[in-house]
């Protein structure tokens, strides 16, 4: 007999099953961050291995666009099973106690500590650093003398994202409220999105850089939304993901790969957390705050032990886990045990139905 699709699992069936590895992903993609990003951080010249082989993004770009697929997937998922508060107080109690600490930390003990400003406490500088980024206004990365002679300067420049999840987030209730979250009505909304951005480009339109970021990260989550809306019909195999990977590396350094990298993205991870024989985190999601705090991480072992671009990795990573765990443990697992004081409808941990959605 010969391969029948219509035999293989939907997205649904497997969301229902109970058994997902979305936290094991993230964590991994968080690392992928802390990797790709130390060429830069380090000065060195090349980039990492996904940055060679794909030709297109570097393992901390490719990490971020899955970041935005599993968050569009979940956080849909979060609003068809929560009322408006129950959903904008899971969202807020899950981005918000560890950015602010993780925010305050790196701003008022470790800038206090390392800077060379003698005006860090008195410009204000620091405070509006210290508020933009722990409400989500706007990524700021710079504090007055502090690592101004490393080859980046960025206190955390992984903080870029956030603001744009922030916004999505609310983006994606108005949809729900409005009634848009629906099938027959969400794919129109999807289709104009991407058409848009197509239609652009095709027409020679160059976006700054910011805006790219923010174009591809809004696409991702728009994706992994329209994957959990037709949850019921995407069915899960691995013909489609070697057909994708084999499109991709035909296509390889054209103006094309993107779409064969678009759709492998998406469709690879939701794969990847469906699986059924891998190993899963269930109850403890480490992924936030080793992203939090890789950069800081990074940047403080480039300031004390400078080397090549590995080396960082190796000690960045240690030292950014130690504080992701301690991170989880003190600062964001008792914050999401105040779900159930606010009626929201998802677990307090990361079991296997919601992940910490």
């Amino acid at each position: 007999m010969g391969f029948d699709p219509r035999r293989a699992p939907t997205v649904g069936a497997a969301w229902d099953a109970g058994r997902n590895h979305f936290n094991l992903i993230r964590l991994v993609a968080a690392w992928m961050v802390i990797y790709g990003h130390a060429w830069a951080i380090t000065g060195a010249p090349g980039g990492d291995v996904l940055a060679h082989l794909t030709g297109f993004k570097f393992a901390g770009g490719i990490a971020v666009d899955m970041f935005f697929v599993i968050s569009g997937f979940l956080i849909a998922a979060s609003l068809s099973r929560n009322t408006v508060r129950g959903y904008l107080t899971s969202r807020a109690l899950r981005l918000l106690p560890g950015l602010a600490v993780c925010v305050g930390l790196t701003t008022f003990v470790m800038g206090g500590l390392l800077t060379t400003a003698p005006d860090f406490w008195t410009t204000g500088w620091a405070y509006q650093y210290a508020l933009s980024n722990a409400t989500l206004w706007q990524a700021l990365y710079d504090l007055p003398g502090v690592f101004k002679d490393l080859p980046r300067t960025a206190v955390n420049g992984s903080l870029w994202t956030l603001p744009i999840e922030g916004r999505l987030y609310l983006a994606l209730l108005v949809l729900g409220v409005v009634g848009l979250l629906q099938a027959r009505r969400y794919v129109f909304v999807w289709a104009a999105l991407m058409s848009g951005v197509c239609g652009a480009l095709l027409a020679g339109v160059v976006f700054p850089e910011h805006r790219v970021n923010l174009i591809w990260c809004a696409l991702f989550f728009a994706t992994g939304t329209l994957c959990w809306v037709y949850r019921e019909r995407v069915r899960l195999t691995w013909v489609v993901v070697v057909a994708l990977l084999v499109c991709a590396a035909a296509l390889r350094g054209t103006q094309w790969f993107a779409v064969p990298y678009f759709a492998l993205v998406v469709y690879g991870t939701l794969w990847l957390a469906f699986l059924p024989h891998a190993p899963r985190l269930a109850h403890h999601d480490f992924s936030y705050g080793l992203y939090l705090y890789g950069w800081p991480a990074a940047q403080l072992v480039q300031t004390y032990s400078p080397g090549a671009p590995m080396h960082n990795v190796l000690w960045a990573s240690v030292l950014a886990f130690a504080c992701a765990v301690a991170s989880w443990f003190l600062v964001e697992r008792p914050a999401l045990r105040l779900k159930r004081r606010f009626g929201t409808r998802s677990p307090i941990e990361s079991p296997a139905r919601a992940t910490n959605a």
